[in-house]
Parts: C-alpha cells; sequence; structure tokens
C-alpha cells in the first residue's frame, strides 16, 4: 500500500506578532515542502470585560507533493511536550491538612 503525504495545516500559538513573524519566515525558506498559504492573526481573550491574555495564531499550509502525480513520500512524527507548568507537589498522607 502506498500513501503519500499531500498537505498539512498547522496551527501554532506565540506570543508576539515577531516571533509569529519569524514562524513564517521560517516556514517560507523550508525546502522540505511548499508554503501555500499562510496567515497571522492577534488573539486576546477577556473576563469581566478585560484582557486577561493576548497571543497570536499562525496558520500555516505546507503541500509536500502533488496528489494527481505524487513524487514524494514524507513521514510525520509528533513530539509532544504538555504543559509548562511544573507537576502538582503530592502531599504525604502524614502531613495534616490547616482546616
Amino acid at each position: 500500500m502506498s500513501k503519500y503525504l499531500i498537505r498539512t495545516v498547522e496551527t501554532y500559538r506565540t506570543d508576539s506578532e515577531s516571533e509569529a513573524k519569524q514562524l513564517i519566515e521560517s516556514a517560507k525558506t523550508d525546502s522540505a515542502y511548499t508554503l501555500s498559504k499562510y496567515s497571522s492573526e492577534s488573539k486576546t481573550a477577556k473576563a469581566k470585560g478585560e484582557i486577561v491574555d493576548s497571543w497570536y495564531r499562525v496558520t500555516l499550509t505546507k503541500d509536500f507533493c502533488s496528489e494527481k502525480e505524487p513524487d514524494v513520500t514524507a513521514t510525520v512524527n509528533y513530539k509532544v511536550e504538555r504543559g509548562v507548568f511544573p507537576e502538582p507537589i503530592e502531599k504525604d498522607d502524614e502531613e495534616e491538612m490547616p482546616f
């Protein structure tokens, strides 16, 4: 069975506009694929009418080969690192809880 990766659409979150631009520029110069479409959008999260978080959403559409005449195979590997926060500290059973 032959299977060919034709296209992927990846969505990233960056902290700043400069990081978003850098991500797009890096994707433009990568020779593993053709960057056929990209966008960057400023996003905010609000609570009680106030902005509590802001970021940039970057969407990259990567073309690897022609669907009609595929000439390249690609393997996708995802390395996922969960969370940026430390794991919760587990308490000993003997430790008293302040009530």
